[in-house]
């Protein structure tokens, strides 16, 4: 049935001293590791990159700095290893989705502040993903109703790309945005790296709008009468060739890993690195938090895969949901076919293999919700002293607080402690399964106690959203089609053994926890230079698919099963039930109340 992913024999075997290096650029730093053949981490390296925001809203980077902190972490990952450069054969790179400008005549980064758009000596040409500048922009071109707006759920995010460039043809002098070209963040780095400019498929299809050919009619990619409609119908010119070209045309289009060239003369002496390295198509972080997860081997029973076989199939793929968590929480899941799901991105083809379709669900905040839940409670000075005077992170502080309130009251588990608390964290509104930008959060349950006691339950209740909101959205896709199972887990949050139990216990399903917590991302993209060096070996050889080398190199991870408490079950289907009620009672009663003040705020002038 999935004759695709049947195990590929290359005449020409890898070579078991070869060595791959990843390059992870996430918000705040840049990472770099090095792996060998069974994709054992042999460095890893990191460097804080610089962020300016010159005006509330706005995030900006440079292409400059973060690529020198690449090459200090490429360096490091080399020297500390001990590995033989000559011995490297392929590097990868996932990164933020966000904008970077380059000037078509110079190849020089482009400034994108106002009000005069000139470098101020620090290159600031990225737009960060987070940046929220183009608000007007977006509702224009959600205004559009353009079909291609279906293959991203229904709405351009402000997080995009396309908004962030009307905002510059909208604010910068129109003899500078002319002689502007346009690439995510990840398609920088391969064009820093090779000097060619193609472009991935995750890319420019998961934040640009673009539709690969055959899907929808499209012959292009890119959609010249969505252009035309937003006012950006100047990219049309010489087949798009300032976002990239028509692939086959102008222009070339890769799936992750796919090999883009190997790298330039300049590169190759900034990293340290021979020059005839493969360098691989990039990929969002997000979607690099799949590639360093899913093909992890995990007894999941019957209908999964059992530890003791020696391959993944590509099937076992689609029953598990990646789930890469940090400040936010990206939700990622493969079809053999498209799946419309409300409120998810995507169906997005091509990104990651070739001919395969990803969903894209997230919760806006996360790991910063939790944050902000324990900042904002009065005991929490108190709090942060005793966790350091037991020399204890303030998570693992409370989770054992939680623990000692069983006792103390003598209670079934810790979910009983928080019956009667009920907290929904939209905060910074809700990306899915929803897609509500205007969500706030609603807590039931307050009273006056200011204590540690308190604080705890806070935090469990805060967990508590974490996990049923993940439960909500992974309804959400299998109601539309999805057939998910199981959950892989990266980021950070693995390590938080309480919420790791709740979400596989909310969710009915195992949550794997992979080898790498910290690394997941950056392994991952060690694997798009190992599928990248699979396409520079000897002629007559097959180059490896992704997946194949995802299950030659995935570690076995460890698993946590859902509890097996009947009563602790039974309470949280209950509380299931609410936190769906206080989803929905939020945006009803948003709707009465704009009823209400219509005529008012009319009469005012101000807003309903």
């Amino acid at each position: 049935m999935f004759a695709h992913h049947k195990p590929i024999k290359p005449m020409e075997p890898p070579n078991v001293s070869d060595f791959y290096i990843g390059v992870d650029v996430g918000t705040g730093s840049a990472r770099a590791c090095i792996i060998d053949e069974t994709g054992d981490i042999k460095a890893l390296a990191s460097e804080n990159i610089k962020l300016w925001q010159p005006e509330t809203g706005y995030y900006e980077q440079s292409t400059t700095d973060i690529w020198q902190c690449i090459c200090e972490c490429v360096r490091r990952v080399v020297s500390e290893s001990n590995v033989d450069p000559s011995h490297i054969k392929g590097i990868g790179f996932d990164a933020t989705c966000s904008l970077a400008v380059f000037s078509t005549d110079t190849d020089e980064p482009v400034a994108v502040t106002g009000p005069d758009f000139a470098n101020d000596g620090h290159d600031r040409n990225v737009i960060l993903w987070l940046d929220h500048r183009p608000v007007n922009e977006t509702e224009l071109i959600n205004d559009s109703k353009h079909k291609l707006l279906k293959y991203v759920g229904g709405k351009m995010s402000i997080e995009m790309e396309i908004p962030k460039i009307l905002w510059l043809k909208n604010n910068m002098p129109a003899e500078q945005f002319a002689r502007c070209k346009f690439y995510d963040l990840g398609d920088a780095l391969t064009h820093l790296a090779t000097g060619n400019e193609a472009r991935s498929f995750c890319s420019t299809v998961c934040k640009q709008g673009y539709v690969p050919v055959g899907v929808d009619n499209s012959d292009k990619g890119w959609q010249e009468d969505f252009f035309d409609t937003i006012g950006l119908g100047d990219l049309a010119k010489d087949n798009f060739e300032r976002m990239g070209g028509v692939d086959g045309v102008n222009g070339k289009y890769y799936s992750a890993g796919e090999s883009v060239g190997t790298l330039s003369r300049q590169a190759a002496y900034q990293l340290g690195l021979p020059m005839e390295i493969a360098v691989g198509s990039g990929v969002i972080d997000a979607y690099a938090g799949w590639i360093g997860t899913v093909g992890a081997k995990v007894d999941l029973g019957d209908d999964e895969l059992n530890a003791n076989v020696p391959h993944n199939d590509l099937s076992q793929a689609f029953t598990r949901l990646a789930a890469v968590a940090g400040t936010s929480t990206c939700h990622l899941a493969m079809s053999k076919d498209p799946v419309f799901v409300p409120g998810v991105w995507g169906p997005y083809r091509d990104v990651l293999l070739p001919g395969y379709w990803l969903a894209e669900g997230g919760q806006s905040a996360t790991g910063e919700l939790l944050r902000h839940m324990l900042d904002i409670h009065p005991a929490y000075n108190e709090t942060c002293a005793l966790a350091k005077a037991e020399d204890k992170h303030i998570y693992d502080f409370l989770n054992a607080h939680l623990e000692y309130m069983v006792g103390k009251q003598n209670a079934p588990g810790i979910s009983y402690l928080g019956r009667h608390h009920f907290f929904y964290g939209d905060l910074w509104g809700n990306r899915s399964p929803i897609a509500d930008p205007n969500m706030k959060g609603t807590m039931i349950g307050l009273d006056s106690d200011k204590s540690t006691d308190n604080m705890a339950l806070w935090y469990y209740a805060t967990m508590e959203f974490i996990a049923m909101q993940t439960r909500q959205i992974i309804e959400q896709m299998n109601k539309s089609g999805h057939e998910i199972s199981s959950i892989f887990m990266s980021g950070s949050q693995c390590q938080n053994p309480v919420l790791m139990n709740l979400l596989a216990t909310t969710c009915n399903m195992p949550v794997l926890i992979p080898r790498y917590v910290h690394a997941a991302v950056v392994h991952g993209a060690a694997m798009l230079g190992a599928k990248a060096a699979s396409h520079n070996r000897e002629e007559g050889s097959e180059p490896e698919t992704l997946w194949d080398i995802m299950d030659r190199m995935s570690k076995r991870g460890r698993l946590v099963e859902p509890g097996v408490d009947e009563g602790e079950k039974t309470l949280l289907n209950a509380k299931y039930e609410v936190f769906l009620e206080m989803c929905q009672s939020q945006q009803l009663y948003r709707k009465k109340i704009d009823r209400a003040v219509a005529k008012w705020a009319g009469e005012f002038g101000g807003e309903a």
